[in-house]
Order: C-alpha cells, then structure tokens, then sequence
C-alpha cells in the first residue's frame, strides 16, 4: 500500500510502497492489521493443484500451489514486475510467469530467471509467502501469523469421528461485509422470514429466550426451539413435542459452528467459514459432519445448503449501511438479539473500530 512521506528538504510528498499491505485497501489499516492475524478459509484443497490457483484475502491477491507435497500460499505478485502469478503454468518444477518466464518451487523460491541462466538468484525474487495449512478440507491461511505457530483454526466437531460423514460445500460469493454474512447466520429470529422454502415456518416465528456466554475465542449460544431443519415438503422424521437444540460456537472475527441436535440422537454440525475477501465481498466455506442420511449423494446436501446460502444472500447483500455497526446504539435490538449484540460487543473489545469495516 502507498504511503505519504514529508521530505523536508524538497518540501514535496514521495510515495513509499509497503509490500505488506494490499494496494487497494478497503478495510481500515488499523483494523486490516487486526484482521490479519487471523486464520481464514481461502480455497477448496479439492480444488489445488501444482497449477496455480488465485484468490484473495483482505484485499490481499493470493497464489496458491502445490510442490511436491508441500503447499504454499503466496502474494499474487511476481517479485520481478508484479504480474500475477495466477496467470502463468506449473512446468512441473514450479510455476512460471507469464511476463519473463521466472519460476517459483519449493517454499515460494525462484529457481530461475530464463534472461540470466547463470546468474546466482537473489532472494529478493522469492515470493512473500504466508502461513498455511490444510484442515477440513480447506485451505487455511493467516497473512501475519507466524509459519511455526500452531495455527488457531476453530475446532469442527466430528471432523475425524468415523460414526460421522464429513462434507464439504461448493463456496458461496456474498457481495457483502464477512460480519454482516456471519451475524445472519447466528440469528434465530429471520427462520420464518428468510427460509419459508427450505426449514423455516411462517406459523412458528416466535423465538423462545436463550443466553449466550462468552469463550476465549468468542461466545456459544444454546436455543431451543420447535422449529425443525429438514427440508419443507418431506417426511419431517421427527417427533411431536420434540424441542430443537442449535449450539451455536462463534470463533471470531468471521467463523461459526452450529450443531443441530436431532430426534433419535442424530446431529448434524456445520461450520460457517465467511472468508473477507474485500471489505464488501465474502467467500463462503461450508465443511459439515452428519450422522444420518449417509447413503444419500452429498450432492443433494449441497443442493440444500446452497438453497438455504442463496435466500440468506440475498438479504445480506441488501442490508445498508454495509458495515457492521459495534456501536449499539446505531441499530434497534430485541432480545432475540442476544447473539449479535453479544458478537459486536467482543469484536469491539478485540478493538475493532466501531464501524466496522466502513
């Protein structure tokens, strides 16, 4: 990102370029800081390869490729002149830009400059890599975390549990902030207005009181409700009387876990992984683990999530401002609130800014 220096001397500003920051911000430097010692979903690891694959995170453009069995996750950016390396082909010993034919191996290193053959390569021509990590069939990625650290990546339950049938969904685009997409998914109070056609009920949209209660990593929340989550139309399995139990564990900044308790101890756990790619766009990541219904194509479970993404997505990407105000007095509450009320009051005690990502 450009910064502006004083040169007293000249007495005019020089631009001063930090390789660090994305070029184009749209987040708050101070709050991009913050953002940026997270770890974040950024791609599928179904979908990587030793062929370059590009994305973005934080306004940060990202390559990521295989060598070998090692993965990396770089700046989208040759060292040289800047052109992405998304653009160019993995040879087979690395990925080669499209500009000048350098090559990128093993831990991002350039291992040649076809112009120079001979020449020793400076380790200025090394990509600035990130730390990165596989798990839940995502890959993960922190722009600021140290790569020895211990990656702080939200438990999923069930992940390993053999009883248990692991899933991943297609990502969803939300042309909306990550905070408005993840409080949309802790809300309990929008069943009968936003999912009529999938689970929720028109007739059932009063929301019985619950409490949250505050973690290391953000806070749960327990309710308890008669509203059930199979599809609308279908053989609802279940039992008259029976109360629903949603677990809600919320992992800030972005990331939740909701675990649907069943009828006959069957459960069902999804991770809503929201991914900022910009300050007004998300990447949604969907891994989930389910007891029941395992003979059936996860096709159609991912047909029906995505069911359910697409009418929550076209109510976040409508919600004005498109910040997410922690300051509450901007914004009217009901007690069936508590979960977002509780979500920005710790986003804002992580020292966010009160509007958030405005």
């Amino acid at each position: 990102m450009l910064r502006h220096h004083e040169n007293s001397s000249m007495n005019s500003k020089i631009n001063t370029y930090n390789p660090d920051l994305p070029v184009h911000m749209t987040f708050e430097e101070h709050d991009w800081h913050l953002l940026a010692e997270y770890w974040y979903p950024v791609a599928l690891a179904r979908d990587i390869s030793e062929q370059p694959y590009g994305t973005m995170l934080l306004d940060m453009p990202l390559v990521i490729y295989k060598a070998g069995d090692e993965l990396i996750v770089a700046k989208d950016a040759c060292p040289h002149r800047g052109v992405p390396l998304s653009l160019g082909k993995n040879d087979g010993q690395g990925v080669v830009c499209r500009y000048h034919g350098l090559r990128f191996g093993k831990q991002g290193h350039c291992n040649r400059i076809p112009a120079h053959p001979e020449q020793k390569i400076s380790p200025r021509f090394n990509l600035r890599t990130y730390a990165a990590v596989e798990r839940y069939g995502l890959i993960w990625c922190s722009l600021s975390t140290d790569k020895e650290a211990t990656p702080n990546i939200p438990v999923l339950p069930f992940w390993e549990d053999a009883e248990y049938q692991q899933l991943v969904c297609p990502a969803v685009d939300f042309q909306c902030f990550a905070g408005r997409q993840l409080e949309g998914f802790i809300d309990v109070a929008h069943f009968a207005w936003v999912h009529p056609d999938t689970f929720g009920d028109p007739e059932n949209a009063e929301v019985p009181d619950y409490k949250t209660f505050e973690t290391k990593t953000g806070f749960n929340a327990d309710y308890w409700s008669s509203v059930g989550r199979y599809p609308i139309g279908l053989d609802q399995r279940g039992k008259d009387g029976f109360q629903w139990l949603r677990h809600f564990e919320i992992h800030l900044p972005f990331t939740a876990t909701l675990t649907i308790h069943f009828p006959n101890n069957t459960k069902q756990v999804i991770m809503n992984a929201a991914s900022p790619m910009t300050a007004r766009s998300t990447r949604l990541f969907a891994p989930i683990c389910r007891n029941y219904d395992k003979d059936l194509p996860v096709e159609d479970a991912y047909d029906f999530n995505l069911k359910i993404f697409e009418e929550d997505r076209l109510v976040s990407e409508s919600q004005k401002p498109e910040y997410l105000p922690l300051d509450l007095s901007i914004e009217a509450h009901f007690p069936a609130d508590r979960s977002s009320s509780m979500y920005r009051k710790l986003l804002r005690k992580k020292g966010f800014s009160p509007l958030f990502a405005a």
